[in-house]
């Protein structure tokens, strides 16, 4: 099985899906990333940032074992200044060349601005009669962006979808452990016992250790 995980910015994929792609390469699943903005020294990131970034991303494929990364190079932070039919046209292009059965995007309704225009985007290149190959399309939530969104009935991020991820939690929480400039302490919410504090509520819900949840955006079967 094909499956395409798309993230904003790195790190992005491993809050929201992280014990999912590593149960996804547990299965022998072709797994494809393609990550959307990079930092840039024009907008205030240091070499050093940028450097690491690099090397963030290099550890993260190999660490989920991705077959393929692709990356749009958008600058983050930027992406509402970028014309929506270059974003939609270059999200099709790798799309429509992976072919993926299931696909996993951030929240529509997430805080960060670029979330919300890449989940527009992403959700324009995905439609049923351009990619009937899809047959599965999952939202993931992604802690300091969903949860902190206004609490408007628009906004609400309401899991329908549940993956069982005990087995993988341990390895989730080292791999967000690269991205370390992105990590602080509790109770900021990208800290690992919230992480850990997340995943056990929504895997109480559905009667396991540990669970990522999702909104189930499309399902064909």
């Amino acid at each position: 099985m094909k499956v395409l995980v798309i993230s904003v910015h790195p790190d992005d994929e491993t809050l929201g899906c992280g014990g999912t792609i590593l149960k996804h390469s547990q299965n022998q699943d072709e797994i494809f990333w393609l990550i959307m903005t990079k930092p840039l020294e024009s907008i205030g990131y240091s070499t050093e940032f940028i450097i690491k970034r690099k090397l963030q991303i290099t550890n993260a494929t190999k660490q989920y074992q991705f077959r393929d990364v692709f990356e749009l190079n958008m600058i983050t932070t930027k992406l509402h200044l970028v014309d929506f039919s270059e974003i939609i046209q270059k999200l099709s292009s790798i799309i429509n060349k992976i072919k993926p059965e299931v696909l996993y995007m951030v929240n529509r309704s997430d805080i960060h601005t670029d979330h919300q225009v890449a989940a527009k985007a992403i959700l324009s290149s995905t439609k049923s009669f351009n990619s009937s190959f899809i047959k599965k399309i999952l939202m993931y939530e992604c802690l300091s962006e969903t949860e902190i969104a206004p609490p408007f009935t628009e906004n609400i991020f309401l899991p329908n979808s549940y993956s069982n991820i005990t087995e993988f939690i341990e390895k989730k929480i080292e791999i967000i452990k690269i991205y370390d400039n992105e990590l602080q302490e509790f109770p900021f919410p990208r800290s690992e016992n919230s992480i850990r504090a997340l995943n056990r509520f929504r895997g109480s819900t559905v009667g396991v250790e540990y669970a990522e949840a999702f909104m189930l955006v499309r399902e064909l079967f």
